[in-house]
Parts: C-alpha cells; sequence; structure tokens
C-alpha cells in the first residue's frame, strides 16, 4: 500500500527538523534483539528484529560438486521469501524483485567479505563440496528488511554446525550434526548498513512509511580486516542516485556506525549462542 502524498510531506518537514516520526536521531537504529537456534531441524537458525521489523533466517547444508572455476570451494545460496503475512503488499508466487534484491545484497556481504572460508568447505578437490542455503523469510515488515536479513544470516551461520554424513549413501544425515562449526573467519564479521535519502536528508533504519518516502538508497556492506573497517559490497536499490559528496559523507558515516552497530551486534550474537547452548 502506497502512502499519500500528505504522509511523505509530513516525513519530509520533520527530517528537516532533524527528527523523525518515532522520535530518533537522523542516524540512529532502532532497538536490535537476536535469537539462535529457533529452528531444529536446520543446522543453524535466528531470529532478529529490528523494532518491529522481523526476519526468521535458517542454514541448510548439502553435498554437491563444486563449479568449474573453483574446484576447491564451497557454494553458498541464499533465498528470500517475503511472506504475505508481514505485509499486505506481498502475495503468495514466485519471488518477486525486491525478495531476489534482498537475497543478493545479503549474499554479497557475506561471500564478498570474506566470513566464510570457502576452501575448508571442500570434501574431494573437483568432486565434492559443502554447500550453504541460506533460508530468510519476513515475518514482519515494518521496514529496513535489508539490514535485518543481513545480520540474520550471520547469526544463523554463527549457529551453524556441519552435519553428519551417512558413510554408505555419502548423503548427508537429516537431523544429526556433528560438533563442528562453519568455517567462520571471525574477525571479519559482516554488518549492513542502509542509507535512504528523503528529500535533503539521509536516514538509517527507515521504518515503512519513510522507506515508501525515499528516493535514492544504499546499502553499504562492511567488515573489519586488518584491525581496519573497510567497505566490502556497496548496493544502490533505488533510480535516483546519490551525490559524489553525499556518497563520501555516507561511507565516513558508514566506518563510524560500523564500530558501534558491528560490536552490539557481535555481542548480542554471541548472547544468543551461549543462551541456546544452556537450554
Amino acid at each position: 500500500m502506497e502512502i499519500s502524498n500528505l504522509t511523505k510531506n509530513r516525513i519530509k518537514e520533520y527530517l528537516n527538523k532533524g527528527t523523525r516520526f518515532d522520535g530518533r536521531e537522523l542516524t540512529e537504529f532502532r532497538d536490535i534483539s537476536i535469537e539462535t537456534g529457533i529452528s531444529n531441524k536446520a543446522e543453524g537458525s535466528a531470529r532478529v528484529k529490528i523494532g518491529k521489523t522481523e526476519v526468521l533466517a535458517g542454514v541448510k547444508m548439502s553435498i554437491s560438486e563444486p563449479y568449474a572455476d573453483g574446484p576447491e570451494d564451497g557454494t553458498m545460496m541464499v533465498t528470500v521469501e517475503l511472506l504475505p503475512l508481514s505485509s499486505p503488499n506481498y502475495e503468495l508466487g514466485p519471488p518477486k524483485f525486491k525478495a531476489i534484491e534482498l537475497g543478493r545484497i545479503t549474499d554479497r556481504g557475506i561471500r564478498h567479505s570474506g566470513f566464510i572460508d570457502f576452501k575448508k568447505l571442500c570434501i574431494e578437490e573437483g568432486k565434492k563440496v559443502w554447500t550453504i542455503f541460506i533460508d530468510i523469510y519476513s515475518i514482519n515488515d515494518n521496514g529496513n528488511l535489508v539490514d535485518a536479513s543481513a545480520i540474520a544470516a550471520v547469526a544463523a551461520l554463527r549457529d551453524a554446525k556441519i552435519p553428519v554424513i551417512n558413510e554408505e549413501t555419502g548423503r548427508v544425515k537429516f537431523g544429526e550434526w556433528t560438533e563442528e562449526r562453519l568455517p567462520l573467519v571471525m574477525e571479519k564479521n559482516p554488518i549492513n548498513i542502509t542509507f535512504s535519502k528523503i528529500g535533503n536528508s539521509i536516514i538509517i533504519d527507515p521504518i515503512s512509511e519513510e522507506e515508501d518516502s525515499a528516493e535514492s538508497r544504499v546499502s553499504v556492506g562492511l567488515i573489519t580486516y586488518d584491525k581496519k573497517v573497510m567497505i566490502s559490497s556497496i548496493q544502490n536499490g533505488e533510480p535516483t542516485e546519490f551525490g559524489i559528496d553525499e556518497l563520501g559523507k555516507i561511507f565516513d558515516k558508514a566506518e563510524e556506525m560500523y564500530l558501534k552497530l558491528g560490536k552490539d551486534v557481535n555481542n548480542k550474537i554471541e548472547e544468543a549462542i551461549k543462551r541456546n547452548n544452556k537450554k
């Protein structure tokens, strides 16, 4: 459902005064909560809430042939399903552009960060590797599914264990896992921060009404590499582009926010895993 021009104008007026409908500052995230181990069928799983926005992510693994250009590398696939229960804008059926775009942004943020050591997912060079499937589901869309999906995918990967292989069939034993975790490079903990432009203002973590009012959007994937904050991926999401000066300010702000947000998210994932292990 599209919001009215009156609502869009009111949002711009609020932002021009340096405030938002919910009282946050322009570059302030809503509260983030993270749970892991929510599924007893998946290799890893997580539930992430950013304000009222909620997503679930699950990790499954199977054995497959590697790609010809990477005979020693495991593979990964990310899919997103926008459930009708999460928004009146979504319908059942084949994935629409928004779902495909969300999957690509999440995939790039993880793949290009170096967070997963794909070479350690090789079972037999040129013949057998682990394939990681990350499935993300929207439960409630109140804006910023992009960053919520990225956090949920990382949390589910952190929660995941390698499944047991049936020695006779060479296939995965459904519902059985080893104690071995996924080969993750923990110092490269990826975070995605999405910036939206409304009028003359640039904000982060928009609610639905703000998201529908945005003229431009860019998602910036960040990691820590050699104790420095690095940009690992960039994805423009709207037809109107940012100016060079605006992008410079966005990249500076993204680096500044990563130092705080990245630490906060990392701590919450660790706490969630500890709680889950005590069950």
